[in-house]
């Protein structure tokens, strides 16, 4: 049966996945190196929140930024994204409050969609025994579903040929030049990016993006259908 208390919660399930960095109570450090080092995801430094009378900014400097302590510092990240732990564990002992970013379109794309949709899309994935990857939640009310990379092209031919037009569902595909946060980022004061589904051994293979698109769909058309007037 699913449940989705247990799936926010995750357990570690076997002693290797007690490595993968639980969704709280662990430095930023620890969890971008066991990404790096277990997971071998690029990984990069992004802004991070600070504390000015007694009110948390973003350290960009901008009063009104849309993703506080959670976005690139710079328009040159993908070059900084490194896969080396030794590397992440260098950067973020520089900068040991950076958000852990990771860039789409390497080792996996991710696939966006409204939270609602996304636990109605896990429930039907459980009933149909599908393989998933790692999920995130996001504090804006999103889920983010991990896939192997490629995504992006085949998405929209996909939704077609169930019968949705591909402008008509809040799901967007991040791949290629796009990056998602990983937990336990916070973003201003929405809360932290937290696990739905941990990295563990099991799934260390991906599922295409061919296997997930048809809960994914269903899920975001029925979430379409219920938002209009």
């Amino acid at each position: 049966m699913f449940f989705v208390e247990e799936t926010i919660a995750g357990t570690a399930g076997t002693t290797a996945a007690a490595h993968i960095p639980q969704q709280r109570g662990e430095l930023l450090l620890d969890c971008a190196v066991r990404y790096a080092e277990e997971r071998h995801w690029d990984v990069f430094a992004g802004a991070w929140l600070e504390a000015e009378d007694g009110v948390e900014r973003c350290s960009c400097g901008e009063a009104e930024c849309a993703a506080p302590g959670a976005h690139p510092n710079g328009s040159d990240w993908a070059t900084q994204a490194t896969g080396s732990a030794v590397a992440a564990r260098r950067l973020w002992s520089k900068m040991p409050k950076a958000s852990i970013l990771l860039p789409t379109g390497r080792t996996f794309d991710a696939i966006d969609v409204p939270e609602t949709a996304g636990f109605l899309a896990l429930a039907r994935m459980e009933r149909m025994e599908l393989t998933l990857g790692p999920v995130t939640c996001t504090p804006d009310r999103r889920m983010v579903f991990f896939v192997l990379p490629g995504a992006g092209v085949k998405v929209p031919d996909l939704v077609r040929k169930l019968g949705w037009a591909p402008s008509a569902l809040d799901l967007v595909v991040r791949g290629e030049g796009d990056y998602v946060a990983a937990p336990p980022t916070r973003v201003g004061r929405s809360g932290a990016v937290q696990w739905a589904r941990r990295p563990t051994p099991a799934n260390r293979w991906l599922p295409d993006a061919e296997e997930l698109i048809s809960p994914l769909a269903y899920a975001c058309g029925q979430e379409a259908r219920g938002s209009r007037p």
